[in-house]
């Protein structure tokens, strides 16, 4: 992202931003990860050397440590779709972030251009 240098200019991307923030849905901070495994089923082509299921699972973190949970497959679309709107959102506020130190550091630079002095 390209930060202007004038002030106004910054405000008004930065306003842009902010009314961009309100979430759209639920907001999930995971990872979605397909794996193939075998199902335990003794009888199943899987377990005889046959093509693998493919299964969906989240990893996320909870109090400092890497948890799994297995996700069905009809809840895998809404899943990615709540894990998109979280890097949505994170991107967004990356992008404020940037746009409100430079505001700050442009401030006094233009409050002195303001006054005629460089």
């Amino acid at each position: 992202m390209r930060v202007p240098n004038h002030p106004t200019q910054i405000r008004r991307m930065l306003e842009s931003r902010l009314k961009l923030l309100v979430p759209t849905g639920p907001v999930l901070v995971a990872s979605l990860v397909r794996l193939n495994k075998r199902c335990g089923q003794p009888t199943c082509r899987c377990h005889h050397g046959g093509p693998l299921h493919s299964a969906y699972h989240l990893t996320y973190r909870q109090a400092g440590r890497t948890r799994n949970a297995y996700v069905p497959q009809d809840l895998i679309e809404e899943v990615r779709s709540w894990i998109q709107e979280h890097r949505r959102l994170k991107t967004l506020t990356q992008e404020v972030s940037q746009l409100t130190l430079a505001l700050i550091k442009g401030h006094v630079r233009h409050r002195r251009l303001r006054r005629g002095r460089l």
